[in-house]
């Protein structure tokens, strides 16, 4: 009889699994997680890697997990601990064969991955093709010789399409092992947990759940229902609401949707309606994540250090008490200020609104971007480690992009993105009686006014600002 472990991570869904569909030859079949509870305790960087608004969507995500698995007479196993140490006590008490997991590329992931091997005993760990978009096999070259430049990774990638064909969840799956049910408890609450529940946010531009369902049906509404893939193009420099953008990017992160099911919908779409502008730009935001999680698979532990991939670059390496006001948007620049509190009051925050605070951090606070990296490891809802570090090192000029770095000048910014106020209004209530012209320029008012708003004072006015203040100051 073939007994079988599925170890499921960042892979929480059972619609295009190659590794549970290797499971389906098994005679018994036990679905497993594991909570890691060190990702709650802060790292080298001060900042936790598992924040309160991830967890929440974590723990949602194992849920309907679990209900999918029940649906088709199986059932998610939840422990806490370390895997490499959970798993081989697991595979020795229930007499399990093989462990089946998707591949990792991130460094620690890969050596949780062989710490687990060394340990495993009698028991094959198997891994099978991860989450990216592209395998290995369907890339034109050795991921060693990919292009570092993404404009040219498209190009390379763009000559030799792969056809993207997803297959779904079977309809059951092989029953758990005999005595496997001794081991089932409830899922830990986010106060067991002790983070306590984040507080829901009518304002919030992610108002969506966890798990492979949630995640199917706002792929099924963007594409299809409402369609607002075909303006996406126009919109996805938006700040507010949940329809500016496509919103996929959580469930991408934590697997319940896989990239190739969106690539496949998406051409699905096309051929029904059509290619316009709007479709190619999504299809190159996926190419972007495609991108990062090779510069990762290629370079490793590089990615993560101050000087980036490359050794001649100099970013600022500082870190003061203006790091601790960015955080806690209280900067003094207003749309620095709103786009950071809608990251800690909702875990998401517009791919524009990431651009403008990072550059703000490494440009005018010259303070060091790991940190800046570090503090999005732990609040963002979609934190990747590919696709974060990657932008991170990219905009810090530390990437291997040939570019010095990508900062963009942040009144300029808000003057083009929110040029009513309208965002900075909505996550700065301090500053909803001021003047409309003003709202994204109180640091023109008077002291006193300011001090009785309880909102910081900008200390100095940058150079390149000047053309960007209201005429009259």
């Amino acid at each position: 009889m073939h007994r079988v472990l599925l170890w499921f991570k960042q892979d929480l869904r059972l619609d295009d699994h190659p590794a549970l569909q290797a499971a389906m030859d098994a005679d018994r079949v036990l679905p497993l997680y594991v909570f890691d509870p060190d990702l709650l305790q802060p790292g080298p960087l001060g900042c936790r890697r598992l924040g309160v608004h991830r967890a929440r969507f974590l723990m949602e995500s194992l849920a309907a997990l679990d209900g999918e698995l029940r649906q088709r007479g199986s059932g998610l196993l939840v422990l806490q601990g370390q895997a490499e140490q959970l798993i081989p006590r697991l595979a020795e008490q229930l007499d399990l064969d093989e462990v089946l997991t998707l591949e990792e590329i991130a460094p620690q992931s890969r050596a949780q991955l062989e710490a687990l091997c060394q340990a495993l005993g009698p028991a094959q760990l198997r891994e099978l093709p991860g989450n990216n978009l592209l395998h290995a096999a369907d890339l034109p070259c050795a991921p060693s010789e990919l292009p570092q430049v993404f404009s040219q990774f498209r190009e390379r990638i763009e000559q030799r399409l792969p056809v993207f064909q997803p297959r779904p969840a079977a309809m059951r799956l092989p029953p758990l092992p005999d005595n496997a049910s001794a081991y089932f408890a409830a899922l830990p609450s986010l106060s067991q947990l002790g983070l306590g529940e984040p507080l829901s946010v009518p304002n919030s531009a992610f108002p969506f759940s966890g798990g492979e369902p949630a995640a199917q049906a706002r792929l099924r509404d963007y594409l299809w229902l409402t369609q607002g893939v075909r303006s996406y193009r126009e919109t996805r420099n938006g700040m507010i609401g949940s329809e500016y953008s496509s919103k996929l990017s959580p469930w991408l992160a934590n697997g319940a949707l896989s990239p190739r099911r969106v690539v496949a919908e998406l051409r699905r779409h096309e051929s029904q309606y059509g290619q316009n502008d709007s479709t190619r730009a999504l299809w190159q935001e996926m190419l972007w994540r495609e991108f990062f999680r090779w510069t990762l698979v290629r370079h490793g532990e590089a990615l993560f250090r101050a000087d980036g991939l490359k050794a001649t670059a100099r970013a600022p390496q500082q870190l003061d008490e203006r790091f601790e006001q960015w955080c806690q948007g209280r900067t003094g620049m207003p749309l620095v200020d709103a786009n950071m509190r809608e990251l800690a009051a909702t875990g998401f925050m517009s791919n524009r609104g990431r651009q403008i605070v990072a550059s703000y951090l490494v440009g005018n606070l010259q303070q060091d971007w790991r940190h800046g990296a570090a503090w999005f490891e732990e609040h963002l809802l979609d934190y990747d480690p590919a696709s974060n570090w990657g932008n991170w090192a990219y905009l810090a000029g530390v990437a291997s992009d040939p570019h010095r770095q990508h900062l963009a000048n942040a009144l300029r910014q808000a003057r083009q993105y929110d040029p009513s106020a309208a965002y900075v209004s909505l996550w700065l209530p301090e500053l909803r009686d001021v003047p409309q012209h003003l709202r994204h320029t109180p640091f023109l008012l008077p002291h006193l006014q300011l001090d009785a708003m309880g909102y910081p004072r900008l200390e100095r006015i940058p150079e390149d600002w000047k053309p960007y203040l209201p005429s009259a100051a």
